[in-house]
C-alpha cells in the first residue's frame, strides 16, 4: 500500500507538469511551512522581503513538501522555501522539471521518528517495532528518515502498517494511541516528543551518515525566466540567516517576530531553531552543498528510494535539477 500511494503521488505530479506557469511581473506566490521557524520569516513579517524583491508576495502555507510540488506543477506557486529533499526527488523522478536553488536549512535533529512511551521499545530492542503501526508523511524527508533508521536497526519496514499522515495528524494519532510510532518535523514533531521518545538523536543520525536538509526550489521555467528575482530572494534569505547567526542580540530581536509568523510560541520556536543550521553563503555555494554535494545527495536518496521500492525509477543524474546560477550571483554581489 505504501508503494502504491507513492506511485500514485508521482503520477499525479507528472500529470500536472504541463499546467500554466503564473507570471511574476507583478506578484509571486511562495510556499512555506507553518510551525517551521526560520530567519527569513523576519523579513517576511516586516515586509523587507517584499521590498527587496520589488513585487507583491503571496505567502502560502503547506503541510508537506509533496503538496508544494503539486502547487508548483500547477503554476499556483513559483517558489518553495524549505521543501524536503524526498518530495523533491519524488517529483523530479516522475518528470516534473523542478530545480534546487539553494539549501534552506540543515536539521538532523528536527526531523525524526518518535515511539510511544506506552511501548518499552528503545534502540536496544527496535526489532519489536516489526508489525507495529506507524504514521509517516509519505514522500517527505520524514519518510526517508524512517526508512533509513529502520534499515540501520535491521527492522523490516514491510511488516509495519504504515499510515500516510501529515506531522500534526501523526502527533494527534500518537497521543491518542492510534499508532505506535509517528514520524515528522516541526511543531508536529515537538508534540510527538511530549508523548514519546526518539530512537536516535540528531547527532547520532549525523554519525551514521543520515543527514537531513531542506532546499529552496522552483520550476525550471520560472528560474530561467526570472533569475534576477530569485537572486534578490536568496540575497535576503542569506542576510536573515547571517543576522540570526550573528549572536544573542540579533536573535532576541528576531525571535518574537519569527515565532509569531510561524504560528508558534517563542519558547517552542527557540527550541526548534536551536536544532537548525543555516549554511553561510560561501558554504552554501561551496562543494559541500550547491557546488556538488547536493547533486550527489539527490542521486543517493533517489537510488535508496528505488532500492526500497518507494519509487519505480530515478534519474541517471540530478545535476540538471540543481541551478546554482542565482546563488552564485548573490555570491558575486
Amino acid at each position: 500500500m505504501r508503494h502504491a500511494r507513492l506511485a500514485g503521488l508521482m503520477l499525479g505530479t507528472a500529470l500536472v507538469v504541463g499546467g500554466q506557469m503564473a507570471q511574476a511581473e507583478d506578484q509571486i506566490t511562495i510556499a512555506y511551512f507553518l510551525e517551521w521557524a526560520m530567519p527569513f520569516e523576519y523579513a517576511k513579517a516586516t515586509g523587507e522581503m517584499e521590498k527587496a524583491m520589488g513585487v507583491k508576495i503571496n505567502w502560502r502555507a503547506f503541510d508537506t513538501g509533496t503538496a508544494m510540488s503539486a502547487a508548483m506543477a500547477s503554476g499556483d506557486v513559483q517558489m518553495a522555501i524549505s521543501q524536503g529533499v524526498p518530495p523533491f526527488i519524488v517529483a523530479t523522478s516522475a518528470g516534473q522539471d523542478l530545480q534546487v536553488l539553494d539549501v534552506a536549512v540543515s536539521y538532523s535533529g528536527n526531523d525524526n521518528c518518535v515511539v510511544s512511551d506506552k511501548l518499552e521499545i528503545d534502540k536496544t530492542n527496535v526489532k519489536d517495532l516489526e508489525g507495529k503501526k506507524v504514521a509517516v508523511p509519505i514522500g517527505t524527508a520524514a519518510q526517508y528518515d524512517f526508512l533509513k533508521q529502520m534499515a540501520h536497526f535491521g527492522v523490516d519496514s514491510s511488516t509495519m502498517q504504515i499510515v500516510d499522515m501529515a506531522p500534526p495528524d501523526g502527533a494527534a494519532a500518537l497521543a491518542q494511541g492510534n499508532v505506535d510510532m509517528a514520524c515528522g518535523f516541526g511543531g508536529g514533531l515537538q508534540r510527538m516528543e511530549q508523548v514519546g521518545h526518539v530512537l536516535l538523536t540528531g547527532a547520532e543520525k549525523d554519525a551514521i551518515g543520515l543527514h537531513v536538509y531542506d532546499v529552496i526550489s522552483a520550476p525550471a521555467r520560472f528560474a530561467d525566466q526570472h533569475p534576477d528575482l530569485i537572486t534578490r530572494f536568496l540575497t535576503v534569505v542569506h542576510q536573515m540567516n547571517d543576522k540570526w547567526n550573528s549572536g544573542v542580540a540579533a536573535q532576541a530581536e528576531m525571535l518574537p517576530v519569527i515565532a509569531k509568523d510561524a504560528g508558534m510560541d517563542p519558547a517552542a520556536a527557540k527550541s526548534m531553531l536551536a536544532g537548525f543550521s543555516f549554511p553561510a553563503l560561501a558554504d552554501a555555494a561551496g562543494p559541500t552543498w550547491m557546488g556538488g554535494g547536493v547533486q550527489a545527495n539527490l542521486k543517493d536518496v533517489a537510488d535508496f528510494f528505488v532500492k526500497t521500492g518507494n519509487i519505480p525509477k530515478g534519474r541517471d543524474s540530478y545535476d540538471d535539477a540543481v541551478n546554482a546560477g542565482p546563488l552564485m550571483a548573490v555570491k558575486g554581489m
